[in-house]
């Protein structure tokens, strides 16, 4: 398979279209629809700087569900410690920043451009993308963002200023998830680090027929925050 050029107003390729390595498509943009429809279909974008946007589904595909997360014997230390502080959707824009600035030692750059960051924080301000953030001393020390549709959180970048903080975030996000019935985290493209959260991979074809169920719940739209006035809302990817 190869992958396609798009162009505005033009909808992506079948997944099974893409090559070997994920790539579906290049091309199109980052308004809010086109977004909200490729996470609808299982796709995201995922490129760098000075490059072209691309669109990728990658098979297989990384997943974990909420009541899957298993917290390790260090990481339970530190929840019965408690010397930390969670906040959800308090700082979206510092979190993306500090997940921006933390690049890997396999990466030359970061992924996450000043358009596609833009996009992102579009996103969080219409309620769809979320930052769960840890403090300690009253410091953003980690966290992670990702994007809300139905019953799915399609995780997408996370950070650690001090061991195990991007981990306390992730239990923070899981726990939120239980409480409110989401089947499903999409955790995207293996890594080492995903791995020993617990994430897994699956075949794409079997990804998408969850996500196809999932999504089809209402939308959990709106300010996550404590005290937050977030609240369901029933959204048709038809329209995009």
């Amino acid at each position: 398979m190869s992958f396609s050029f798009i162009f505005q107003g033009q909808d992506f390729p079948a997944v099974d279209n893409s090559t070997d390595e994920g790539l579906l498509a290049i091309g199109g943009d980052l308004s809010t629809e086109r977004l909200l429809r490729a996470y609808s279909l299982g796709i995201f974008p995922w490129y760098s700087e000075d490059d072209p946007i691309m669109w990728w589904s990658p098979n297989p595909r990384m997943v974990i569900k909420p009541n899957d997360f298993s917290p390790s014997k260090s990481l339970r230390k530190l929840l019965r410690d408690g010397n930390y502080q969670v906040k959800i959707d308090c700082n979206f824009e510092e979190v993306i920043n500090a997940c921006a600035s933390n690049i890997r030692k396999e990466q030359d750059g970061t992924w996450i451009t000043d358009e596609l960051k833009a996009a992102v924080i579009r996103l969080h301000q219409l309620g769809f993308a979320h930052s769960f953030e840890i403090y300690i001393d009253n410091e953003l020390v980690g966290g992670l963002y990702g994007l809300s549709l139905g019953k799915v959180f399609f995780g997408e970048s996370m950070f650690h200023k001090v061991s195990n903080a991007s981990k306390l975030a992730f239990y923070e996000l899981t726990e939120f998830l239980k409480q409110r019935d989401f089947e499903l985290i999409d955790a995207q493209q293996e890594t080492a680090h995903l791995k020993s959260l617990g994430a897994y991979p699956v075949d794409r074809s079997y990804f998408l027929s969850l996500l196809k169920e999932y999504i089809s719940a209402p939308t959990f739209r709106g300010n996550w925050g404590y005290g937050g006035g977030a609240a369901y809302e029933a959204l048709s990817f038809e329209a995009f």
